[in-house]
């Protein structure tokens, strides 16, 4: 058998040198192995046959049969297009191109049968088709009843390169070297699961001959896919629990006995009691916990956190919490010396901005042990900051530390690594966390305390402006609080965006009576950190910012969420600001702005906002609608996501399938002595320079 990885694109027929110098630069694909794991991103059903009679209002995509009757070049030069009227016998309609006109007036023929496949378009009663795809009746192309259609560049279309050219090139792959696919899963797992062979099941995603085979194609390749990026995941995670013993914590004392019956200001909810065992369970395990917590905004986790710090303590180890802002380590520091202090527990805050006085009392108790609780921001991680021994860190909202970052908490105690709590208000999908983070245990807080009231979400439209802001005013004048959001700083030709700039000078003049700040991105820290200050101490009722509120200040006197141009943030983005309100115990509103001409997917989205405050459930819509993307920071983890036919949002089941399968295989050969082509297939596609994994 061939190689497929050593066989040039170039040598494929149709392709050449130029052609295969293109899809290297524009798609990746340099090898016929490229080529064929290139799939269709969807399929256009081919089986129905349209007569153009029974055109009417939006029309799909649709399949024509028929002849040309006439063709005529129309307009000179840059400006010249071909048209051809089209017959079916039923009606006619005109095939237009704007492009390779000679090439096309040449190719194609009157009075001949041909497939026509396009979208067809109305104007003044007459219907046409721009560009579609022609193809004699006895053709492949004509006689595939699903056709697929391959993801290109702009580049690649403006050079002539379709999708048809892809799936001929594959076809003229497949005829030349089928023969040399090689089979990459084992034998008892084909067996077991009745999957289809990799050579059937890739030449049926290129060529289907009916649904339910192209279903079971696609299942079997999504699985391969699914199944070498878990195997890569959990054998590193595997290896883990050997590899790194951590601190034992075996007791529950007296910190953490005298705030669970004595200053826990609320009863824990079911979620959180369910979480800290399994805290609990990882502390006394003797192994080093890597552990994302992750809970909605309001559900509890900073409790959680405390409450997992005291277990530190009670074990003679000292505790830290790092936070992406100054804000949000200040509120967690006021939060944590208010519970924690009464009960004996020296709590001190490092940011960059701390005096040096304090920061050399800092040095001093951190030395002694005497410092039970830092709270801080970068600060935490600098050389210079030195614990006695630190048993426990935790950080908040995780994704905006990079890995190297936290890397350098290890190095906070020399004797072992201390145990990591990361923390996150993004829901991320179940299926996510499982690829992303499957070398971490995942805890989801899924409650909120009881008594919290859900935020009420309203889509208004700009039209709807002065009925929003008499209700504002109402808000304003029983004693609440108000964030406006804007989507840019400051105003754009390019995007007809409301900005913050613009709209800071119209709140100023709608709500005169009414002190107003504001915060952006490209504010300096300090300044920023002020302006926020104000708000948070409510000397400002105000706040106009961009969406760098969307972590990270706490005020439970702001009721009311305005977010301009709604159709401008991604569902989890919006889930995130809108966590600004409902943290008082009066009513809360989150209020999203759009124009009313929007497209139907957007006018989706933005109602499914106003239906739930699930987090998870936006989530998942959020990952259905852009992908993986950088969720979470995912790129920086270590794992990149890129999956040629799997669809994290979409085939959870395959993903816990493959999860499942390669635990069982690395449990019986962790080694994959026994596989050597797992292996050697496994080190082609997840070369590993250096293996940050181990760092949650």
């Amino acid at each position: 058998m061939k190689n497929l990885r050593d066989i040039e694109l170039k040598f494929v027929k149709g392709i050449g040198p130029a052609r295969a110098k293109l899809l290297d630069e524009e798609l990746g694909l340099s090898t016929v192995h490229d080529l064929l794991r290139h799939f269709p991103s969807h399929y256009l059903d081919r089986s129905n046959v349209y007569r153009i009679r029974d055109f009417a209002g939006e029309m799909p995509a649709v399949q024509l049969r028929g002849q040309f009757v006439t063709f005529n070049v129309i307009g000179e030069s840059a400006k010249a297009r071909l048209v051809g009227l089209f017959t079916d016998g039923t009606s006619n309609i005109e095939i237009v191109w704007f492009k390779r006109i000679k090439q096309l007036r040449d190719l194609y023929k009157t009075r001949v049968d041909y497939i026509v496949f396009g979208k067809p378009q109305e104007f003044n009663g007459r219907w046409s088709l721009v560009h579609p795809e022609v193809d004699p009746v006895n053709s492949s192309q004509a006689q595939a009843e699903f056709r697929g259609v391959y993801p290109l560049t702009e580049k690649l279309r403006n050079r002539g390169v379709t999708s048809r050219n892809i799936f001929q090139w594959a076809q003229n792959a497949l005829s030349a070297y089928g023969d040399s696919i090689p089979e990459m899963l084992p034998p008892e797992i084909l067996a077991r699961y009745h999957f289809m062979g990799a050579r059937e099941a890739v030449t049926t995603v290129h060529h289907p001959t009916d649904a339910e085979k192209l279903r079971r194609a696609r299942e079997r390749l999504k699985f391969e896919e699914l199944f070498y990026l878990q195997l890569n995941i959990r054998r590193y995670a595997s290896n883990r629990p050997g590899a790194l013993p951590g601190i034992s914590f075996p007791r529950i004392g007296r910190f953490f006995n005298s705030f669970y019956n004595e200053a826990l200001p609320f009863p824990l909810t079911e979620a959180q009691k369910r979480v800290l065992r399994e805290i609990r369970a990882d502390l006394g395990s003797g192994r080093q916990m890597n552990r994302l917590l992750q809970g909605d905004v309001g559900s509890g986790k900073t409790i959680v956190a405390l409450m997992t710090m005291l277990i530190a303590i009670d074990n003679g180890t000292q505790a830290c919490i790092m936070a992406p802002t100054e804000i949000l380590a200040t509120q967690h520091y006021e939060s944590m010396r208010s519970m924690a202090a009464p009960l004996g527990v020296n709590v001190r805050l490092l940011t960059g901005s701390t005096g040096r006085k304090e920061r050399e009392t800092i040095a001093r108790e951190l030395a002694d042990g005497s410092l039970h609780i830092l709270v801080g921001t970068h600060a935490v991680i600098e050389d210079n900051v030195s614990f006695k021994n630190l048993g426990l860190a935790v950080i908040d909202e995780q994704h905006r530390f990079g890995v190297v970052q936290r890397a350098r908490l290890w190095g906070k105690n020399a004797a072992a690594p201390p145990h990591i709590l990361v923390m996150t208000a993004t829901p991320i999908p179940r299926t996510l966390a499982m690829t992303v983070y499957g070398d971490l245990d995942v805890s989801v807080i899924d409650e909120l305390p009881p008594g919290r009231k859900p935020v009420s979400t309203l889509l208004r439209y700009d039209d709807q402006r002065q009925s929003v802001y008499r209700s504002i005013g109402r808000q304003l004048a029983a004693g609440h609080q108000v964030y406006i959001v804007y989507p840019l700083i400051t105003e754009s030709e390019k995007l007809d965006l409301r900005s913050l700039e613009e709209g800071y000078e119209l709140i100023r003049g709608t709500f005169p009576s009414y002190r107003v700040t504001y915060v952006h991105g490209r504010m300096k820290p300090a300044e920023k950190d002020h302006q926020m200050k104000l708000f948070a101490e409510n000397k400002a009722q105000i706040l106009v910012s961009t969406t760098v509120i969307e972590v990270g200040v706490n005020v439970p006197n702001a009721s009311t969420m305005v977010i301009e141009n709604a159709e401008r943030f991604g569902l989890s983005q919006l889930h995130q600001l809108r966590g600004r309100v409902g943290r008082g115990a009066a009513q809360s509103y989150c209020v999203l702005m759009s124009k009313r001409r929007i497209g139907a997917d957007t006018r989706k989205r933005l109602e499914l906002m106003t239906r739930t405050t699930d987090g998870f459930e936006i989530a998942e819509a959020d990952l259905r609608a852009r992908g993986p993307g950088d969720l979470e920071g995912t790129m920086q983890s270590g794992i990149p996501i890129d999956l040629r036919i799997a669809n994290l949002a979409t085939d959870g089941q395959l993903v816990q399938l493959a999860r499942d399968c390669a635990e069982q295989l690395l449990d019986a050969d962790p080694a994959l002595a026994a596989h050597p082509v797992l292996a050697a297939e496994l080190r082609r596609l997840y070369p590993r320079p250096a293996d940050l994994s181990r760092i949650s």
